[in-house]
């Protein structure tokens, strides 16, 4: 009996020839690709940051942190060394220009002291026998001039009239002669006697014009040694509050050692670090802002410290009108340090893109929104917040700004999700 063949649903030939169609599929879906040189990957959108690119104003600034600080701060330091023996004053008073903060000792400069003060009492003593000497000597001088000018005159007297007698024949020669020789004498003597007390005259100033010069540096030094005695009470230099006493009974303080700080508290200033890398571009006159109690407030700066430390310099940054209700010393503030002008630009908000592109590409979206093309871009300046675009999008463009990281090489992204 013949036994009936069920017929094979899947021969080997119709096997063969579906896996060449299969292949031939692969090839031309392979080629296509290969032919568009586009690698592509999805991604789901709630994975994204996209942003829009927009005009605007666009100004580069820099975030500095700023700490309120009184607009003037005068150092106290000791003048002279010693110890501490009494506080009037405790740290945070208010004081008026010449109060007494502190009090030190220092028996060597007291001792100083007392030593100069009897140096200038025995030279104003020595001073004083000198003067009166040098009257005596004077008196003494003007009393023999006196005596010279009688001799003299009655010289002079006397010769004239011999002179007339021995013209008239009523007298010698000899008589005659001798009373001449009397005159001139007595004229010489008067000449001598009056140069004698005029260069004692001169002598006589001369001394007491360097007496009184050493007497006025005595006493120089003697009002310096006083100062110093009194620099161990330190006094408010100027009004203001007391800050930063770091000052002890007891303790011994040298000469030059900072003691405190008294603070100007008519106003204001914002002391700021910034790195060194813009130590170039930072001048007097850039202005600045903070916002406080919800409301912007301008600085500008005023003072640049061009020493540079552990990469920082610093700047002063004083209050553009009125000092903000509520602002205290010491505060720290969030500034934002303007390095140019305001200008109308393409803004590119920032984004994690950048740690993988450099700015020198970007995803931009298509008009869809079902996938993003990597485009190439050029940017400019930027701030924290934007970037500036110089080429490569416009106005109204979508880009994603989020994190390249798990996109490898990719030319195109597929966006899933709503």
């Amino acid at each position: 009996m013949d036994t009936v063949l069920q017929k094979k649903r899947w021969s080997f030939k119709r096997i063969a020839l579906l896996a060449g169609a299969l292949l031939m599929v692969g090839l031309m879906a392979s080629g296509y690709l290969l032919g568009s040189g586009k690698s592509r990957v999805k991604v789901e959108l709630s994975n994204l940051v996209i942003a829009d690119i927009r005009k605007g104003a666009f100004q580069e600034f820099i975030p500095v942190n700023g700490v309120v600080m009184p607009i003037t701060s005068i150092y106290l330091d000791a003048a002279e060394g010693g110890r501490l023996e009494e506080k009037f004053v405790e740290d945070g008073a208010f004081l008026k220009k010449g109060d007494p903060i502190l009090k030190l000792s220092n028996t060597d400069l007291e001792l100083s002291l007392a030593n100069q003060e009897t140096a200038v009492f025995n030279l104003l003593t020595q001073m004083q026998i000198s003067r009166n000497a040098a009257q005596q000597n004077t008196i003494g001088k003007l009393n023999q001039m006196a005596d010279v000018e009688s001799s003299w005159e009655e010289a002079e007297r006397t010769y004239l009239m011999n002179k007339k007698l021995f013209d008239q024949k009523m007298i010698a020669a000899q008589e005659f002669k001798q009373s001449q020789i009397a005159y001139n004498y007595q004229v010489k003597k008067k000449k001598l006697t009056t140069q004698i007390l005029k260069q004692d005259s001169t002598l006589t100033k001369q001394e007491l014009y360097q007496s009184a010069q050493s007497f006025q540096r005595t006493q120089n030094a003697l009002a310096v040694m006083r100062k110093k005695v009194e620099d161990l009470t330190v006094r408010a230099p100027v009004s203001g509050q007391l800050t930063s006493l770091d000052a002890e009974i007891g303790q011994n303080k040298n000469k030059g050692e900072r003691l405190g700080q008294i603070d100007v508290i008519s106003g204001f200033k914002v002391r700021a670090e910034i790195d060194e890398h813009y130590i170039s571009r930072i001048f007097p006159g850039l202005q600045a802002e903070f916002s406080f109690n919800n409301k912007k407030t301008m600085l500008k700066v005023k003072k640049i410290f061009t020493q540079v430390l552990q990469g920082k310099f610093q700047v002063d940054m004083e209050f553009v009108g009125e000092t903000p209700d509520g602002i205290r010393r010491g505060q720290t503030l969030q500034v934002r340090l303007a390095l140019s002008d305001a200008t109308n630009a393409l803004l590119l908000p920032r984004g994690g893109f950048y740690q993988k592109t450099g700015g020198n590409w970007i995803f931009k979206l298509s008009k869809d929104g079902k996938t993003a093309h990597r485009t190439d871009l050029r940017i400019g300046r930027q701030n924290p917040d934007f970037y500036e675009l110089k080429a490569g999008l416009v106005s109204g463009d979508r880009v994603i700004i989020s994190g390249y990281e798990a996109y490898g090489d990719m030319q195109e992204l597929v966006l899933k999700g709503d």
